[in-house]
């Protein structure tokens, strides 16, 4: 179902109506060593116009804005149209001034440099032999005022949030006139407020001329923004559809290249009235983040926990995985109270934790996965005379690539070099070679495209099937929705109430929001026994 928004659209551009495009990207093939990453792809962008980029992960797009942006050359036979006329990228600098810029997930700033020499980096206005400070601090200035930035020029960008660096590199780009500005996945790491503040800079930008790309896998973003989008699929451009055309159906039978019927997977059995209470909550604390949070989670249910950022979601999690000391409260599994000092004790007791950043804290990129998937219990293959069973790591680690259809030409090769879909399905293997009776999942599909969501889906769903209880801390309310058996919702470190379930409160984005916000009555959590 497509998500209702507040805000006015513009009207999608009508090629044979509308202006001369700004870009035009024509029969573009990229071919890597042994890889067609790109076959004859077409994108026809318009002056001041959102033109969304999706696809799966690896179906293309980093690689056509590389070409775009110059670092990368296209196989011969393509063209690239900048207003009209032929143009030849031959790297970053000559996109640059083409008016082409490239904000990417993992921003590019100096952080030991001051906004306003971000922004000029490398365009320094000269005084003679010297910089002419006076003269860059007053551009500076300028930009962000135009930008509505509540930071200095002279601030350093290393004390910035993530959303104001953000927007430095906005200015960047704006100061340099750029008039194709592309974006990737530019809220994966911001807060609710925040994106909200973007896609009100974001309308703006495209209301003053601007041509923004606009490259995500979350649908609610692309709805809400979107006045065309284009689609790829394996290296190959599917179609492109008009504001008036988009629907999630159409939109995933492009991505995926069949239909996903029940995207959202629901078909074990909760008994979360009558069914046997594995996990008890109760009154857990650190003293400052989380504070009284009680909860039961019965066998072969699937319990979201929902909530703005900050309220305290992982920090709960953590704290019942004993990744975080307890200040207060105790944890009960199958009727036998725990002393977790540490997520040892845990994975001893049953408990996994998926965590939100795999990159960070969950996998070693470096290893492979063969090694990633036998981490944890690696312990027990050992052989005669001390010596790893390789053979028995190996073996696992097979097992565990068909059992969650992980994507890999062999166990051997690295975990950095796989979409994020599947390195966090090699995450998650990892945690079910433990055999938990508990998995706790922080945001299991951030970062995925639609196609392993669904998997993950499918995956969760049979691991309740099999009787494990499911906690799924999610940011994405359709997916706390569409997963969920119930949902507890947290508020400035407590939880606030419980939607769904017996609690006769609905399983609704409305009424999750009404308890996150502080806007609608509070309904008990679970009863305390």
């Amino acid at each position: 179902m497509q998500p209702q928004t507040d805000h006015p659209q513009a009207p999608a551009p009508h090629p044979a109506d509308g202006p001369v495009p700004v870009l035009e990207m024509r029969g573009i093939s990229k071919t890597f060593p042994g890889v067609r990453a790109l076959t004859r792809v077409d994108l026809t962008v318009y002056p001041g116009e959102i033109h969304a980029l999706m696809g799966e992960n690896g179906a293309g797009k980093s690689t056509l804005m590389k070409v775009l942006s110059g670092a990368y050359q296209a196989d011969a036979g393509g063209t690239i149209r900048v207003d009209g006329r032929d143009v030849a990228i031959a790297g970053p600098l000559a996109a640059k001034r083409l008016g082409i810029a490239v904000i990417y997930q993992e921003l590019s700033l100096s952080p030991n440099l001051t906004v306003a020499e971000n922004i000029y980096l490398g365009r320094e206005p000269k005084s003679g032999l010297f910089v002419d400070r006076k003269a860059m601090l007053a551009g500076c200035a300028e930009v962000l005022k135009r930008l509505g930035a509540s930071f200095r020029p002279t601030t350093l960008v290393g004390t910035l949030s993530i959303a104001e660096r953000q927007l430095v590199e906005i200015a960047r780009a704006i100061h340099a006139e750029a008039r194709i500005l592309v974006m990737d996945e530019p809220t994966t790491a911001l807060s609710a407020r925040e994106t909200d503040r973007l896609f009100e800079l974001i309308r703006r930008l495209r209301a003053e001329g601007l041509a923004i790309i606009y490259i995500s896998h979350r649908m609610a973003e692309i709805y809400e923004l979107a006045d065309r989008v284009s689609v790829l699929r394996d290296g190959s451009q599917v179609g492109t559809l008009d504001r008036a055309g988009l629907s999630a159906e159409a939109l995933v039978r492009m991505m995926v290249g069949r239909d996903i019927s029940g995207f959202y997977k629901k078909d074990h059995d909760a008994h979360q009235s009558a069914g046997r209470v594995v996990l008890s909550v109760r009154d857990v604390g650190d003293g400052h983040r989380v504070r009284g949070c009680s909860f039961d989670l019965h066998e072969g249910e699937v319990l979201g926990i929902a909530g703005l950022v900050g309220s305290g979601r992982t920090e709960l999690a953590r704290l019942i995985f004993g990744a975080e000391p307890k200040a207060s409260g105790e944890v009960t599994l199958e009727g036998k109270v725990l002393h977790i000092t540490g997520p040892g004790d845990a994975i001893d007791a049953g408990i996994a934790y998926l965590t939100e950043d795999r990159k960070g804290q969950g996998l070693f990129l470096d290893m492979s996965v063969q090694d990633n998937i036998n981490l944890v219990v690696c312990g027990t293959d050992a052989g005669t005379g001390g010596w790893l069973d390789l053979a028995r790591a190996k073996i696992r680690a097979k097992d565990a690539i068909a059992a969650l259809s992980i994507r890999v030409a062999s166990p051997e090769v690295t975990v950095g070099s796989l979409s994020g879909g599947n390195q966090q399905k090699v995450l998650l293997s990892r945690l079910l070679e433990t055999q938990p009776r508990i998995l706790i999942l922080d945001e299991p599909t951030r970062g995925v495209d639609i196609g392993a969501k669904s998997e993950i889906y499918r995956i969760i769903d049979g691991l309740a099937k099999a009787g494990i209880g499911i906690i799924v801390i999610s940011s994405e309310l359709p997916e706390v929705i569409g997963i969920a058996d119930r949902a507890l919702v947290m508020r400035e470190g407590r939880i606030e109430g419980e939607v769904g379930g017996s609690s006769g409160q609905p399983l609704t984005q409305e009424a999750i929001m009404a308890l996150a916000t502080g806007l609608s009555t509070p309904a008990p959590a679970a009863p305390i026994q």
